[in-house]
């Protein structure tokens, strides 16, 4: 049950009621205080209106809590302290309210219609089907699938995208490499293409085509049935292994439909149009300069070819055509410099470009035995995303790909993954959720009941509050998470939840209780049991009632 949407508009009728108004009032921030004896929720507010209204800070904390009218079953009491801070608490009623919505809503609980009625659009993977996705294409999938998680849990329609090119160079060298280790299969002389695709992978495909057309194509110099067939076998793969980490994609998105449709060289028209196109060198150049860029671009090389920057704008273009009120591009880090030339380009153009975030992640190096692996989908000197899945699994593999910001680099350490401890995050979680699924099993075999009506008032002991105060927040950690396009945010807050809840086990035992306070307990352990449960299904990782 997140309070602050409840807080942030009684403060502004208080600001009202007290002669206040300013900027600052727009958005009310409330924070989780350090200290807990300085509070639930804490705000500056009065501190950024002090300077708006001509008052000390103190005197503009006073009349606001002078005049704030708030739900005495919601919040206990409101003090000013320091220079100026508003610090406000939970009444206990508060407390086992959110205990008993978090039994009644169950899976539902975390999740809030805020953005009800929007649909977003998260473009992610979209790797070319040129090979097998590696570990670098890894952190990629999982960010982009937990955050349409995310939106989908505050109300959002989603819809999950991937967006890929099956024209130009690449697709001709992955043709050419298939053709060449057919033509190996065969027994004939054959010269591999210096920059070709070496992976196992190529030998399959061409293993897939010898079997189907025998030596029939051994004379053919048509590539077309080498890259269909690489295509349509490497993109199968792709699937298999998105599903493998429980990734199932809305729509695939071919760039060349915009060759098709004449939509890119329709953006070259409309830009020019609004003089962002001049010529030089025999290329096309966007005049990024004039839009604040710090230099202009090349959009079509003298060659006729287009940069990667021409359909994206077009892409793009199309998305916001489509209707999306939230678009999500997960980047990795070698396009920080690119994607500020297709919104500029987009935005000239017309288009809101408010509605685009770029969520731009580090790299990930993979440590094995103390050794970093290179990756190449060429040199076939990589690791597959699915050795990894095969490796450690794929509840390991998603939670490790979230464990951190997307803007700091990760190192997957395969040592620890492999633990089978606590010692290992994901299954520090996971431990909790099968521990408290005992605890309420073995509580049930000796008689201990959910009682109707459960006798909440009994949990007083710090541990039990903290724990309490701990599950209230699961609401507010997904909306920012979601606003934020941070998932590991629920990471980082379900390992408090978990140290709270082993701090209130060893200090308040359910078994041999007397039957009203052990009731009690066992409703708060399953409250807990279900805010673990539902934070691992936003990260999409699973929560075993057994381990």
């Amino acid at each position: 049950m997140d309070l602050r949407p409840y807080l942030e508009a009684a403060f502004r009728a208080a600001a009202e009621q007290a002669g206040f108004s300013g900027a600052s009032l727009q958005k009310i921030i409330f924070q989780k205080p350090a200290r807990p004896e300085h509070g639930d929720w804490a705000t500056n507010v009065a501190l950024r209106l002090a300077p708006e209204v001509g008052l000390p800070p103190r005197e503009v904390a006073r009349r606001l809590v002078e005049h704030l009218e708030l739900d005495p079953a919601r919040i206990a009491r409101v003090e000013v302290a320091g220079p100026g801070f508003i610090n406000l608490f939970y009444a206990p009623a508060f407390l086992h309210a959110v205990l008993a919505e978090i039994l009644s809503r169950g899976e539902e609980y975390g999740r809030s219609e805020s953005n009800r009625g929007r649909r977003a659009l998260v473009e992610f993977v979209s790797a070319n089907p040129t090979g097998p996705l590696t570990v670098g294409h890894g952190r990629n999938a999982v960010l982009g699938d937990a955050i349409a998680r995310l939106l989908a849990c505050t109300g959002y329609e989603v819809t999950r995208e991937y967006y890929f090119n099956n024209a130009g160079r690449q697709m001709r060298l992955l043709a050419e490499s298939v053709r060449a280790r057919y033509l190996e299969l065969l027994g004939k002389p054959v010269d591999f293409p210096e920059e070709g695709y070496q992976g196992e992978y190529i030998r399959d495909i061409a293993h897939a085509l010898l079997e189907e057309h025998g030596d029939g194509l051994a004379d053919t110099e048509d590539l077309a049935i080498f890259k269909e067939t690489a295509e349509r076998m490497i993109f199968a793969e792709i699937v298999r292994t998105l599903e493998r980490l429980s990734i199932r994609m809305d729509s695939f998105f071919n760039e060349h439909s915009l060759y098709e449709s004449g939509a890119i060289w329709r953006v070259i028209d409309r830009l020019r149009e609004r003089d962002l196109i001049y010529e030089a060198e025999g290329a096309i150049w966007f005049r990024g300069t004039a839009l604040g860029r710090h230099r202009d671009v090349v959009l079509v090389k003298s060659t006729g070819e287009p940069t990667y920057r021409l359909p994206d704008i077009a892409y793009h273009i199309n998305k916001l055509e489509r209707g999306y009120d939230l678009i999500i591009d997960v980047f990795g880090a070698d396009h920080i410099d690119t994607y500020p030339d297709v919104l500029a380009a987009v935005g000239a153009l017309g288009y809101p470009t408010e509605r685009i975030r770029v969520l731009i992640y580090q790299f990930v190096t993979l440590l094995k035995d103390g050794q970093p692996y290179k990756m190449s989908t060429r040199r076939a000197t990589f690791v597959t995303l699915d050795e990894l899945i095969d490796e450690v699994g794929a509840d390991v593999t998603r939670f490790f790909f979230l464990m951190r910001s997307p803007g700091t680099h990760l190192e997957f350490d395969l040592d620890l993954a492999r633990e089978a401890s606590e010692k290992n995050p994901v299954f520090y979680l996971q431990y909790a959720h099968a521990r408290i699924a005992s605890i309420v099993r073995k509580a049930q075999e000796v008689g201990v009941r959910f009682r109707e009506h459960p006798a909440y008032e009994r949990l007083l002991h710090p541990h039990e509050i903290t724990l309490m105060k701990a599950l209230v927040d699961l609401p507010g950690v997904i909306e920012e998470a979601a606003e934020h396009l941070e998932p590991h945010r629920v990471i980082v807050y379900l390992n408090e939840v978990a140290a709270a809840f082993h701090r209130f086990y060893h200090e308040c035992r359910i078994l041999g209780e007397e039957p009203e306070l052990a009731s009690a307990r066992m409703h708060l352990a399953q409250a807990t049991r279900l805010v673990l449960r539902n934070g691992l299904a936003v990260l999409g990782v699973s929560a075993p009632e057994q381990m």
